[in-house]
């Protein structure tokens, strides 16, 4: 599957940095990672500071894929709102999921000060806006649900969400907790600091099979070479629906653009991420070099042709939405490209082993929120390799 189209702004910035080979012989692990994006990078990283021997296989260069085109906006806002969710799952496994991902931020911030990641990280306010009168009651409803739990939120008036610079905006949630970063340094980073701990790597090299053997798993690569393995761990995120057999994922094209660098960002950028109530909603955010960058128009995902021949209309659509939003920040596109990504009905991701009687597990964070979704799979993968209990294996199993 071709997960996006045109070259993101982080690996035209970056992409010189880092290089890794094929495989060229017969290969074995303990343990293999599958997918050389921010998904494998952490999981990797977690299970070889654990001791484990581990194998991560990419098939394209790495961190080439879905990790290139994310936007990395930071946030502990699932998809589906608080009060919904806890309609859908049940107040335990909604609170939690909320309160897991906030966490999730905190754990960046240490990883990329663990291993002195030069990833452009800062924590900024989340602003959930609206600009549509009939949306003030939905977003209330999710305020008071966050405050009554625990979550540090403030309500902002027609007057303060405007004051932001939001032009037509007529309330929003502001949180405190929400970040962002260079999606593509931070996991070319983990995967560097792995690599002195043993992590072995290897791209351009697609795996074709997996086979059971005995008590271990082969995998052949296209090349005709074999990795024998006991377990393997997918990170291959919205490809991976090519792998389970159940529909566990709705397939969407999305779309970015990436502004021309401001001689100094504009003010509401500095220290906010925003995002509005529209359905499919906006994003929008500020970068370390002064640009804002800007996603949304999603449409169902057929093919990457039809995906890609939309990229001219969808980019003069999200500048029309820019200019519409922040009238009195000027916006000129340098960049633009599409990307694929899922949506799960509950905006849950989906964690563990599909079959029970398979040492294959899987870190599938769909939605908005793969990276926060890929922190917390690092606190599941080693229970669900050693077959312990765990909540979240509970709470995102494959059969919920």
């Amino acid at each position: 599957m071709d997960v996006r189209s045109n070259e993101p702004l982080w690996v035209i910035q970056n992409s010189l940095k880092f290089s890794y080979s094929s495989i060229s012989k017969d290969e074995s692990a303990a343990i293999t990672v599958l997918g050389g994006g921010i998904t494998g990078a952490l999981i990797a990283h977690k299970l070889v500071e654990e001791g484990y021997d581990v194998l991560l296989v990419e098939k394209r260069d790495i961190c080439h894929g879905s990790t290139a085109a994310s936007t990395a906006m930071l946030q502990y806002e699932i998809d589906v709102p608080l009060f919904q969710l806890m309609e859908k799952v049940g107040l335990t496994s909604a609170v939690t999921s909320f309160q897991q991902c906030e966490s999730a931020i905190f754990t960046v911030e240490n990883l990329v000060s663990k291993i002195s990641s030069d990833c452009d990280f800062e924590k900024k306010y989340s602003v959930w806006f609206t600009t549509n009168k009939k949306d003030i009651s939905f977003l209330e409803k999710e305020y008071e649900a966050r405050l009554a739990h625990g979550f540090q939120v403030e309500w902002l008036t027609k007057e303060a969400t405007r004051e932001l610079g939001i032009g037509k905006g007529y309330a929003a949630i502001r949180s405190r907790s929400g970040a962002v970063m260079n999606p593509y340094i931070f996991a070319q980073d983990l995967l560097a600091a792995s690599v002195k701990k043993g992590l072995r790597i290897f791209d351009k090299s697609e795996i074709v099979e997996h086979r059971k053997k005995d008590s271990a798993i082969e995998l052949r690569t296209r090349s005709g070479f074999k990795i024998t393995t006991s377990n393997v761990v997918n990170c291959t995120g919205f490809e991976s629906v090519e792998t389970i057999p159940s529909q566990l994922v709705d397939l969407k094209s999305t779309y970015a653009i990436a502004s021309e660098a401001f001689s100094e960002l504009p003010a509401p950028f500095k220290d906010m991420i925003f995002w509005d109530t529209a359905a499919p909603y906006h994003y929008y955010r500020g970068t370390a070099d002064g640009r804002i960058i800007m996603g949304g128009g999603d449409v169902p995902y057929k093919n990457a042709k039809t995906r890609d021949s939309l990229l001219s209309k969808k980019e003069k659509q999200l500048i029309k939405m820019f200019q519409k939003t922040f009238p009195s920040i000027p916006f000129i596109k340098d960049y633009s490209w599409a990307g694929t990504f899922g949506e799960t009905k509950d905006g849950l991701p989906y964690m563990g082993k599909p079959d029970a009687d398979k040492n294959e597990h899987y870190i599938l964070g769909y939605g908005g929120n793969g990276i926060t979704f890929s922190i917390m799979g690092r606190d599941m993968i080693i229970p669900s390799i050693e077959e312990m209990p765990h909540p979240y294996l509970e709470y995102y199993k494959f059969d919920r």
